[in-house]
């Protein structure tokens, strides 16, 4: 399988910008540009995004800014680019949680090469421990559901029985099914009980994810 890898570049000097996309684009990445902090904030949360560069002097919102409000919901890597080269400057960075970081001048091929690093050690967690269906992310470590960049917020039986059903996809799995592997065998009540759980997980995720087959249970269509 080729994973794509969906990085934002964060950057209000227009060549400088371009120039990262071309490189960037050149290495087989999806590159997403925004010109200044608002925006920024507004193309990730629409996207599903794996690595943020990110500069600190941006109009509307400076890179501080827009890195603490990424960080209240995720945890996505970030690697600041800046001219700002103190130490205090750098220290605060590491501090918000970033991944990296790389003062202005920069060679483009240490760039690339810090940008392959952070993604080769989230790689393994990343495909072993998250399963991605469409724009929902499910981080099995973590224990938390994402859409479209945004943490929802589910109880432990919504979390399972979204995990079951996105691990079977493509199957129909029975309310008696879904009772004996959530709720367990000593689990003797009624079945609507599933159907309760299921209404709930769709008010948060939406309705267009788990398809009812009538008379028999619950499935999610297999993603291609």
């Amino acid at each position: 399988m080729i994973v794509i890898f969906t990085i934002l570049v964060v950057e209000d000097d227009y060549d400088i910008r371009e120039l990262i996309q071309n490189y960037l684009e050149n290495e087989g990445y999806k590159v997403l540009l925004a010109p200044d902090g608002e925006k920024a904030i507004e193309i990730y949360y629409k996207n599903n995004v794996d690595l943020i560069l990110l500069d600190l002097m941006l109009p509307k919102i400076d890179g501080y800014s827009v890195c603490k409000t990424i960080r209240e919901d995720s945890k996505v890597p970030i690697i600041m680019l800046t001219a700002l080269d103190e130490v205090r400057n750098q220290l605060k960075g590491y501090d918000m949680e970033i991944e990296d970081y790389i003062t202005k001048p920069f060679s483009m091929e240490i760039l690339l090469k810090k940008i392959e690093v952070v993604l080769r050690r989230y790689k393994k967690e990343k495909y072993n421990n998250i399963i991605r269906y469409r724009d929902l992310i499910l981080d099995l470590d973590g224990y938390m559901v994402i859409l479209k960049n945004r943490n929802i917020k589910l109880t432990q039986r919504e979390f399972e029985l979204l995990k079951i059903l996105l691990q079977n996809q493509g199957t129909v799995l029975s309310r008696q099914v879904l009772l004996d592997r959530i709720w367990d065998y000593s689990y003797f009540g009624d079945e609507r009980i599933v159907d309760t759980h299921i209404k709930n997980l769709r008010k948060k995720i939406g309705e267009d994810y788990i398809e009812t087959i009538r008379g028999v249970g619950y499935k999610i269509d297999k993603e291609y």
